[in-house]
């Protein structure tokens, strides 16, 4: 059988799959359940055209990766063919551990465990099952590997990742502030003592790829309509789980039906192996089968979340610069209250909601973006941007919001 496929990219064309390992992985179950988790889980609600898929993403940034490193080959740079596909192989698995409906549910499914570790933890459960081939993949991707540049091109303040997230992000939602021109990006990248870094003359492409990633956030993921959504389903699930450890049944596909029962933590997934493989069956078409289901459950609350959410009838919500007050959180509630007269102060906090949402567009303290000058020397590249607004994304930016069921 010929393993050496095409797939054709909507996004960047012809995709090659390079390796008979990488057809491998890709057919393996793990990976072919991110056909069936969307990329940007409720943002179709805001943007029709959001249908795409972890899976597309997944490629997309092996794809890249490829690209990278020929780039860097050609620059003169030593990289073997084994780290070729090892690298190629970790950003293609950095998501398989993500569960269903994006980062919606990632604090709610499982008690606080991001998709990061589960990723890692089904790459050594492929490791075993493919005999130590995945042993350099997982260095890399753990930051391990004694040539940095791998880990930063995997999982950085500009990896690959994001440049196939935010050109993907865009094409599919139809935002065009979030263009970033991946291709000259890619080209720009150099090596200075096995670190990742660009040339000088890439300057204005990190400039825009920075503000990009901003106006992205605002614009799509951190979107008013986006959170509210998100907020309705993180209530969905809670509410779930609270009926279903209280003792009222509520029916559910059985693999979701484990994570309603307990709350899963990331040491449960080293006691019970059963925690991983049913983890690793749950994807978006489970948890809209269980709204589907839920939505004439007995139980009031539920019920009718889960009939606004299919109906987008979704949470009334308001935005704000500073936090939002005790006095406009006590008059959320007592309009709710009065709405529902015979449910309790518990009951009445899943039909409302307040929180912040942060834009972190460019984390210079977790690891900066360092240009390559002419004359040899590294700069960050706040300080080699004639952009006063390159410093200002190095900020953190909050907005505060409040939401509730709208009647």
């Amino acid at each position: 059988m010929n393993k050496l496929k095409i797939i054709n990219d909507p996004v960047y064309g012809f995709v090659k799959i390079n390796t008979e390992l990488l057809f491998d992985l890709i057919e393996h179950p793990y990976f072919q359940r991110l056909r069936r988790i969307k990329q940007l889980g409720l943002a179709e609600l805001v943007y029709p055209g959001a249908l795409h898929t972890r899976f597309h993403h997944a490629l997309g940034a092996m794809h890249l990766m490829g690209l990278t490193l020929s780039n860097l080959r050609m620059k003169g740079f030593e990289i073997s063919d084994e780290e070729m596909e090892a690298a190629q192989i970790a950003i293609l698995l950095h998501d398989v551990g993500h569960g269903p409906m994006s980062h919606a549910l990632e604090s709610t499914i499982l008690q606080e465990v991001p998709h990061e570790q589960v990723s890692l933890l089904l790459m050594k459960k492929l490791n075993e099952a493919y005999k130590g081939a995945l042993d350099l993949a997982i260095a890399i991707f753990e930051g391990k590997y004694h040539r940095p540049f791998f880990h930063q091109l995997v999982s950085s303040q500009l990896d690959l990742d994001r440049m196939d997230y935010l050109q993907r992000d865009c094409y599919f939602t139809g935002v065009l502030e979030g263009t970033i021109g991946a291709d000259r990006i890619i080209k720009m990248l150099y090596l200075h003592q096995d670190e990742l870094v660009v040339e000088e003359k890439g300057i204005y492409s990190i400039e825009n790829f920075l503000t990009a990633r901003r106006l992205m956030y605002w614009q799509v993921y951190l979107h008013k309509t986006n959170l509210a959504a998100d907020t309705m389903l993180t209530k969905i699930i809670r509410r779930a789980k609270w009926l279903v450890q209280s003792g009222i049944s509520v029916e559910a596909p059985a693999h979701l039906l484990l994570f309603l029962q307990k709350n899963v933590k990331i040491a449960d997934f080293d006691n019970h192996t059963t925690y991983l493989e049913q983890f690793a069956t749950l994807d978006d078409y489970d948890i809209w089968a269980a709204i589907k289901q839920w939505a004439t459950h007995q139980d009031e609350i539920l019920s009718l979340l889960c009939q606004h959410l299919l109906h987008r009838k979704l949470f009334k919500i308001t935005l704000s610069a500073q936090p939002i007050t005790q006095e406009a959180i006590h008059k959320t509630t007592d309009l709710i209250q009065a709405m529902f007269p015979t449910q309790d102060a518990f009951a009445i906090s899943f039909l409302f909601e307040s929180g912040k949402a942060i834009n972190e567009a460019y984390l210079s303290q977790k690891q900066s973006i360092n240009i390559l000058q002419k004359n040899g020397q590294l700069v960050e590249i706040a300080q080699a941007s004639d952009l006063p607004n390159i410093e200002a994304l190095k900020k953190p930016v909050t907005k505060y919001y409040l939401c509730w069921l709208n009647a």
